[in-house]
């Protein structure tokens, strides 16, 4: 396979482009939400304290999964851009140095994280008889982080090259293995033992390690992206803080968003185990729903990234006119098959009336917001592209500080748990207008400076 180190993405029809790049990602993205979909119905087999127990861990998965993404925006932006630029050399050493830094970080962080397992939890909120089916899991689940988070950088870099469906195949084998390992682990099939949580843990475990090594194989061997990562410290410094100067914004603006979860499960864990493993079930179901935007956000960034090195700024308004209407119409679908049909895909992970209630309730409100959260992602991503990490990074903190948190308190007080959901909605809308203004102010100000002599 020839090295494809010229810019794809900066001719054709912008729609066009996007749908092919995005529907790789969303049978990808499909596929792994699936996975994690039927893995919460597994467990939901062996008792409420053990659904309990994985919806406390979310929040913590999710926000060292927020590490990899933001690095990867960081990848993915700067390899992108110097692609446009028809850089090839500097992009190979971005994605090489790319790499040695995601491992060294996540690997550092989920030994933090091994250390501090029973003081974080009791902080979130878990009780002490659930302290211990939280460790069985989470012990093992730490160690196969960095083989979650060097995955995804490698991803980035081949989405920053327009190659997103070797992503969505990667993603697809690697969530049917894990779907097999899941049953046969957690239950102890074919002479196994019955691990339990461990189990789940482990079959991750198993996954991650294999789709490493694929996806390493693929980015050095077929595609010829790396190259040596030993050099001189101010060179290796100087492509560290070009990835950063994006990543670590990034980071923060992803790792916000489990923040969020995470006040939301402290607040919801007051009501008791059965409002806890409702929202579990319904933060479960949620990203199955958004799949599609989060594909769409997965090639944004790189679009934008592309042409704005080849200098063609009318190709990324019309995406932003392209990306407004199907993020408007298709989040108005979702709100409707949701509101329909949630008491019903609710009681597909048991039959405990309480937790089907909260479950149903939750899908009733929030989907209403789910166009302007798909907005809103595809505008982080675009900054991200653009190499303006920064405003992504203060919209999705205006989300939860100036928005949310005080929505949220508000709402908890006159209408108890419904009072949550509504403040999750009426802040996803007020961001995504907020959002969007900015952007199209962004890119009519590039517009403008590139049209002066």
């Amino acid at each position: 396979m020839a090295t494809p180190l010229h810019a794809t993405l900066t001719e054709g029809r912008v729609s066009t482009q996007l749908k092919y790049l995005a529907l790789p990602l969303v049978w990808g993205l499909m596929a792994t939400m699936s996975h994690n979909a039927i893995e919460t119905f597994f467990i939901a087999q062996l008792g409420r304290e053990q659904l309990a127990a994985l919806s406390f861990t979310f929040p913590v998965i999710m926000v060292l999964t927020s590490l990899g993404i933001g690095l990867g925006a960081g990848t993915s932006s700067a390899v992108a851009r110097a692609i446009g630029e028809g850089n090839a050399v500097r992009a190979q050493r971005l994605a090489t140095d790319a790499m040695s830094l995601t491992f060294i970080i996540s690997a550092s962080v989920c030994l933090l994280g091994w250390l501090t397992l029973e003081p974080l939890f009791t902080a979130l909120g878990a009780t002490p008889e659930l302290i211990p089916l939280i460790r069985s899991y989470m012990s093992i689940w730490y160690f196969s982080a960095p083989c979650l988070m060097v995955p995804m950088v490698c991803l980035s870099a081949m989405r920053a090259m327009g190659m997103s469906q070797v992503q969505g195949y990667l993603m697809g084998g690697a969530a049917l293995l894990n779907v097999v390992l899941d049953p046969i682990l957690i239950f102890g099939l074919l002479g196994f033992p019955a691990l339990g949580l461990q189990g789940a843990a482990l079959a991750t475990l198993i996954t991650r390690v294999m789709m490493l090594l694929v996806a390493f194989y693929i980015l050095h061997v077929r595609v010829q992206m790396l190259v040596n990562p030993f050099l001189p410290w101010e060179k290796l410094k100087k492509s560290w803080l070009t990835i950063i100067e994006v990543g670590i914004p990034a980071m923060v603006a992803n790792v916000i968003i489990p923040f969020a979860s995470a006040i939301v499960v402290a607040m919801v864990a007051v009501y008791g185990t059965d409002a806890v493993a409702a929202l579990g079930i319904a933060m479960r179901i949620e990203p199955l729903a958004l799949i599609v935007f989060y594909a769409l956000s997965g090639v944004i960034g790189p679009f934008f990234g592309q042409n704005l090195g080849a200098g063609k700024i009318d190709r990324l308004k019309e995406a932003m006119r392209v990306l407004t209407f199907f993020c408007l119409a298709f989040g108005l679908v979702l709100a409707l098959v949701l509101g329909v049909f949630g008491a019903d895909l609710a009681g597909l992970f048991g039959d405990h009336a309480e937790v089907v209630t909260i479950t149903a309730t939750y899908l009733m409100i929030v989907p209403v917001s789910y166009g302007a959260y798909g907005l809103v992602m595809s505008v982080n991503a675009a900054f991200n592209g653009l190499g303006r990490p920064w405003p992504a990074m203060i919209i999705s903190a205006g989300r939860v500080l100036y928005l949310y948190l005080p929505l949220a308190w508000l709402g908890q007080h006159w209408w108890g748990i419904t009072g949550i959901f509504v403040a999750t909605a009426v802040a996803n809308l007020l961001l995504g207008a907020w959002a969007w203004l900015w952007l199209r102010k962004y890119i009519l100000q590039q517009s403008s400076s590139s049209a002066e002599p």
